[in-house]
């Protein structure tokens, strides 16, 4: 064989090479959207070697912006969730200082958020208790809903830590001495360093706070900041509003676990609906999310379980009592909580053998059920309607992909 001849495969070769390396960091970034050179070596180099592409398939596709600086790789995503399956998912994905810690409340956010004012105006190098006190001065401001901290307790020290853990997993700051664990304990102290370039990112939104802060006026509620800040701007042309709606609907596609048609806005269910083929045919190229689509709508489901920090289904007892749920949901519609608790009870006298032990002390079908419910909303596959044992749970289209009908056994014809 000749040079000339090996010459398409080896470049077809690289292509497919490149092509997966692309693939690669467009997951790592959906999944994490800062990459540091220090703790993700190869996937940063090869962000950077693709850096070119892959902003220009952020760009066109999503309209979030890819911000390369020498250590660190930003995706600045901006995603408000709209409809009451997304809003609802969004409640149960909150943000975790650690993989494992307790869920951000929303004292922890409003204290990551006045960490960040703080280092924004510090010196490069800033203590965790220096920081503490720049942050108990800024809570003091008017039109923080009357939320006070003082940091005397070790519940107000663990959240302010819990933003600090955010801080460092982004690269915001970085250790020089101490630990965090001795500051809960208010014994101890921490010795950071700033990332300016790495802290310069971490807003992400459509419009800056000063451009909002100068439109809204002096006292606007939380609520009204949100809303303005990720507006968008008014488009002039149609090419531009093709655009938005290219945006708006793949950003719900990446972000959501499920879209339903019925849960967006005229304009984005019409162009979704006419482009669902082509649409969802470049992102599962780009991304290998795999499309499910059904008439009530699309999820794209990622068959390497990377993309979702819930899973479903999922390995052990509380994995194992969702998923009988999810089926009898599938096939029963509606019930309510006191319906799936004593379902529970059954369940744990069957799986005795399966299930840990505890499972079947009083009182521990509530826990269960309420863990899988938890799960089953968080992926937009149920909507629970009221409080307590009397609320009702709604299955939603895309539970039915967890329905079991029984086997269709058919004689073979004798050959």
């Amino acid at each position: 064989m000749s040079r000339l001849d090996i010459a398409p495969s080896i470049a077809g070769a690289l292509e497919a090479r490149d092509a997966e390396g692309r693939r690669r960091v467009l997951r790592a970034l959906l999944a994490r959207p800062v990459l540091r050179a220090q703790s993700h070596g190869e996937l940063f180099r090869a962000a950077r070697r693709h850096a070119d592409t892959l902003r220009t398939w952020f760009e066109r596709e999503t309209g979030w912006r890819l911000v390369l600086e020498s250590q660190t790789v930003r995706l600045q995503t901006s995603y408000v969730p709209h409809g009451p399956t997304a809003v609802a998912v969004a409640e149960r994905h909150p943000a975790r200082g650690r993989r494992g810690d307790p869920p951000f409340t929303r004292r922890r956010y409003v204290l990551l958020c006045l960490a960040l004012a703080v280092l924004e105006r510090s010196d490069p190098q800033i203590s965790l208790g220096r920081l503490a006190e720049q942050i108990i001065l800024a809570a003091r401001q008017p039109g923080l809903g009357g939320l006070e901290f003082t940091l005397g307790t070790r519940e107000e020290r663990s959240d302010l830590v819990a933003a600090i853990r955010l801080l460092l997993g982004y690269g915001v700051l970085a250790r020089v001495a101490g630990d965090e664990e001795s500051y809960v304990a208010a014994g101890g102290d921490a010795l950071y360093d700033v990332d300016r370039r790495v802290l310069a990112t971490m807003l992400s939104t459509t419009h800056g706070p000063g451009l909002v802060g100068a439109a809204l006026g002096p006292t606007p509620s939380i609520e009204q900041i949100e809303t303005a800040l990720h507006q968008p701007p008014p488009a002039y042309t149609d090419e531009e509003t093709t655009r938005r709606l290219r945006h708006a609907v793949t950003r719900r596609l990446l972000c959501d676990p499920v879209v339903y048609y019925d849960e967006l806005p005229e304009d984005e269910r019409s162009y979704l609906v006419g482009q669902r083929v082509q649409l969802t045919r470049r992102l599962a190229a780009a991304t290998g999310l795999v499309p499910e689509m059904r008439a009530e709508g699309i999820a794209l489901v990622d068959p390497e379980d990377q993309l979702t920090d819930v899973r479903m289904p999922e390995q052990g007892t509380d994995g194992h009592a969702t998923l009988l749920l999810a089926e009898q949901l599938a096939a029963s519609g509606p019930a309510d909580v006191a319906t799936l608790r004593r379902r529970v009870k059954r369940l744990a006298e069957e799986n005795a053998t399966y299930w840990r032990r505890t499972t079947q002390e009083p009182g521990a079908e509530t826990t269960i059920v309420t863990g899988a419910l938890d799960r089953l909303v968080g992926l937009g596959l149920v909507r629970v309607t009221g409080e307590g044992a009397e609320a009702l749970v709604e299955p939603l289209p895309a539970l039915r992909r967890f329905a079991v009908t029984a086997p269709t056994i058919t004689n073979r014809n004798p050959r």
